[in-house]
């Protein structure tokens, strides 16, 4: 989709971006998502890290190729705070004793009205602290992996400390790097798209976060040319087909894949750690790969009608080739 150069707004929406929205509580992140596809004037849009109806704070909303990057978003720990309401009395000391037993790898089973399959699974709270208590209720500040149940840690926080506890209230304050200070309400979105309107397009495409802001977050792996071409293509990622790897990276982990000039091409998942690499003689080491440049803007650089094969990996090290 191209854009008028002289309407920057546009041409953001034309590149992918994403916008940070303060939730209310009350419409479900579905119908949050609906309404900012609406004022944008976009066919698409879809979000990442849903809310329920009753919970607040930042909602993060994708638009045109940053819909592609919600699964990245997902990769974010989430940070929020929220009430808990004990039912009885513990001792404030006996809470914090507690709440540092739950921190790190814990075990959950998704509530039963969750959307997803109610499987035991682990999950780390990376951080879990009490910051203020009025009698038989406290408020809590928890960072934790992104698809940890909040509403079951509080009700399994009650059931460690003897007494039952229910989450009263709360609220979703930070994405990653991305605090809740970056995100906008509904309210200030509409009066900035009325701004646009009026010959004013600078409120909105600061709401307008580029793509650049998430995939530069992840590990990035620098493809030769005749990569970019390839994976533009379709093609899968081999080891010879990379130039330089910036910083290590573990299997496993989502990277970006990008040209010699930092332009994004495809993101994926490695299958080997970045030390790894130099020994990998066969196959892809990049598994599910999503392109974000048309093709078109590579020239097919092998036989047409013929599927790109895997660059092989040579006998000595390359000059930028990733160190083991």
């Amino acid at each position: 989709m191209s854009a008028p150069a002289d309407d920057p707004v546009a041409a953001r929406l034309a590149a992918g971006a994403f916008v940070l929205v303060d939730k209310p509580r009350g419409p479900s992140s579905h119908q949050v998502t609906a309404w900012v596809r609406d004022l944008l004037g976009v066919e698409r849009a879809g979000h990442a890290g849903t809310l329920d109806p009753n919970v607040s704070g930042l909602l993060w909303i994708g638009v045109g190729p940053a819909l592609k990057l919600l699964p990245l978003v997902l990769e974010f720990p989430k940070r929020y705070v929220g009430v808990v309401a004990l039912h009885g009395t513990v001792p404030p000391r006996e809470i914090d004793r507690m709440l540092a037993e739950f921190t790190g790898p814990i075990f959950q089973t998704p509530p039963v009205r969750s959307a997803v399959r109610r499987e035991r699974r682990v999950r780390t709270i990376h951080r879990l602290v009490r910051v203020e208590s009025a009698g038989d209720a406290f408020v809590i500040d928890v960072t934790a992996d992104s698809g940890t149940y909040v509403r079951t840690l509080a009700v399994d926080l009650g059931e460690a400390l003897g007494v039952g506890a229910h989450l009263a209230e709360l609220r979703r304050i930070g994405t990653g790097p991305f605090p809740e200070a970056q995100s906008l309400t509904l309210h200030a979105l509409a009066d900035a798209v009325a701004r646009r309107t009026a010959g004013d397009p600078g409120p909105l495409l600061a709401a307008l976060h580029p793509i650049e802001e998430v995939w530069r977050e992840f590990p990035r792996i620098v493809l030769k040319e005749s990569a970019a071409s390839a994976v533009a293509h379709g093609a899968g990622l081999a080891r010879g087909g990379i130039l330089e790897v910036p910083r290590p990276f573990s299997a496993g982990q989502p990277v970006a894949l990008v040209t010699r000039g930092g332009e994004l091409v495809a993101t994926g998942v490695a299958r080997y750690d970045a030390a790894e690499l130099a020994r990998v003689r066969h196959g892809w080491v990049v598994d599910g790969t999503r392109v974000f440049v048309a093709p078109d803007r590579f020239p097919a650089l092998w036989q047409h009608g013929a599927r790109p094969a895997p660059v092989p990996a040579p006998d000595d090290r390359e000059e930028g080739s990733p160190a083991e």
